[in-house]
């Protein structure tokens, strides 16, 4: 039996839509980590019944964008990909809960590298589905203000 913990609200996700969508929770989150679930639906899977990785991609870029901005500032800047690589390791299919980890590995100056592991379980198991490997830039904040 899988720990049940509440939602954690963060304000980057109020105009996501996508994340909104695709009903990921934000589990945890602290400067350079982020932890979020979600649970995986039909209209998710690809024509072979398994997860279109499109949907891991994106999943996975929710937890890398949280992790990259979950500092608090002033807002004059934000934190966007500049570039990243996944790698599908194992199938999933509707009905299975996923989780995805980021932690920052390297900042210097406004870039920054961070790794991300998407697991699927109990409480992300030890089944690893994909690994995603994302470049982060700082820049100034033109979009939200």
């Amino acid at each position: 039996m899988g720990l049940t913990r509440p939602a954690i609200d963060h304000p980057m996700l109020s105009n996501d839509h996508a994340s909104k969508w695709l009903g990921i929770e934000v589990l945890a989150i602290d400067d350079g980590h982020a932890t979020i679930a979600m649970t995986l639906r039909q209209e998710m899977m690809n024509g072979f019944g398994i997860t279109h990785g499109g949907m891991i991609f994106a999943f996975a870029d929710t937890a890398f964008a949280l992790a990259c901005n979950a500092a608090d500032g002033d807002g004059s800047t934000v934190t966007v990909a500049s570039g990243v690589d996944v790698n599908f390791l194992a199938p999933s299919r509707a009905g299975q809960r996923i989780t995805a980890v980021a932690n920052r590995r390297q900042q210097q100056g406004r870039s920054g590298l961070y790794d991300v592991q998407v697991l699927s379980g109990d409480d992300g198991g030890a089944t690893v589905i994909a690994e995603f490997r994302g470049r982060s830039r700082t820049i100034a904040n033109r979009h939200t203000k």
